[in-house]
């Protein structure tokens, strides 16, 4: 028996298995499809997609079998512009992904893995059917970006190689497993031979296919090889050496800009993923500003503790002043992380906002005696924003408000 006489139609897929829930299944009961992969332009804050931008074009959900026709046909709406595309998603069709990475390899488009929290949306939830249908009306919302814990997984990375200029922050995730060849047949069901046959041809198709992809990208092989080692049914998130490595994003440091984060305990944050030991390692830092009170300001910098045998650390910051500010020493140690603090003033943290750029030192000694000393520039993208929205949430110096409470009573007598 062979594939002649039936109609063979192979879809390939990318993305999480869906599992059904144990326990018998109602027939009456039709399951609601994910939403159409969703593309708008949105409207930020100043300097919220950089220094000088923001607006920018989003491009979340499922990838389905019709996404790259209206893809493209978005893209000629929005015109020939400059906008950076920020994706989110958790995979879905190959074929799809790969055309929409062509569109956006002829737009020499940037693309970012970060999802957009659409304030046009309200106290409705991003995904509810009010939300939805604002983001697929075509008009231009407002809206904030956001890369921690963003997911561009399975066939979404294939998308993201598409693009000239690729940046994924340190705290975003992407993850690769191998496709999922479903072959549909059309015209009676065929002898298990036969269903194995068409499946095979499928796996020969996508490799191919895949394989061709990566390579006119300029990303390297060991992605595929990489992505066809892992079962469809689980994941790998790719380390930053391998980012690198496959030439995905090969900045020697990524950054987040500075945010706003508004959870237990208000404060501005950012993270930063460094290449060090001569590029066989990275480390990941924190850093976070948070507030005793709008005139009183920490900085705390957290990262891997060094090893026993480097001695008496320390950590400075420089920005436009005479002098390095230090920061307190020693550090505190919680499971095997150090973390720096350092005091500092209103105007101090103000003054750290308005330069670009600020200089960050370590040192150590080692066991020889000698001084090792290592700089970075990290920048202060949104850190002037970020801080105008903290300062609104810090209290009143105590003493400011005694003071206060005196003159109010002084003034009634």
């Amino acid at each position: 028996m062979t594939l002649r006489g039936f109609l063979v139609v192979v879809l390939l897929v990318l993305g999480a298995p869906v599992l059904a829930a144990p326990g018998p299944v109602r027939r009456d009961v039709v399951p609601t499809p994910p939403p159409l992969m969703m593309f708008y332009v949105v409207n930020g804050a100043p300097d919220s997609c950089g220094r000088g931008c923001n607006s920018w074009i989003a491009v979340e959900g499922q990838i389905d079998a019709a996404a790259a026709v209206r893809f493209k046909k978005f893209l000629q709406q929005v015109g020939k512009g400059n906008l950076p595309i920020y994706l989110a998603s958790p995979g879905g069709n190959l074929d799809q992904a790969l055309a929409m990475g062509a569109l956006l390899r002829e737009r020499r488009a940037t693309a970012r893995v970060g999802r957009t929290i659409v304030g046009d949306c309200g106290f409705e939830a991003q995904d509810s059917a009010v939300c939805v249908k604002l983001k697929q009306s075509g008009r231009e919302l407002r809206g904030d970006l956001f890369t921690k814990g963003t997911n561009c997984n399975s066939a979404c990375p294939y998308l993201l190689l598409g693009a000239t200029n690729r940046e994924v922050a340190p705290d975003a995730l992407l993850a690769v497993h191998t496709a999922k060849v479903v072959v549909h047949f059309r015209g009676g069901a065929p002898p298990a031979e036969v269903r194995q046959a068409a499946a095979e041809r499928g796996r020969v198709h996508a490799d191919r296919m895949l394989s061709a992809y990566i390579l006119k990208m300029g990303v390297d092989i060991g992605l595929f090889e990489l992505a066809r080692s892992i079962k469809f049914e689980s994941q790998h998130v790719l380390t930053r050496e391998e980012i690198m490595r496959f030439g995905i994003d090969r900045r020697e440091i990524a950054e987040t800009p500075w945010k706003f984060e508004n959870s237990v305990r208000s404060m501005v944050s950012k993270s930063v993923a460094m290449r060090e030991d001569g590029g066989k390692s990275w480390r990941l830092s924190q850093w976070r500003i948070i507030c005793s009170s709008n005139e009183q300001f920490e900085l705390n910098f957290q990262r891997p503790a060094l090893a026993a045998s480097a001695m008496l650390p320390t950590v400075a910051i420089s920005d436009d002043g005479p002098t390095p500010q230090q920061f307190n020493v020693p550090p505190v140690k919680l499971m095997g992380f150090e973390i720096w603090s350092l005091r500092m003033t209103r105007a101090s943290v103000q003054n750290l906002a308005k330069v670009s750029q600020f200089e960050f030192t370590e040192s150590a000694q080692a066991t020889d005696g000698k001084r090792m000393t290592r700089a970075a520039k990290f920048s202060t993208e949104g850190l002037a924003g970020a801080l105008t929205t903290l300062a609104a949430t810090c209290p009143q110096p105590k003493n400011l408000v005694l003071r206060q409470t005196v003159e109010a009573e002084s003034a009634t007598k």
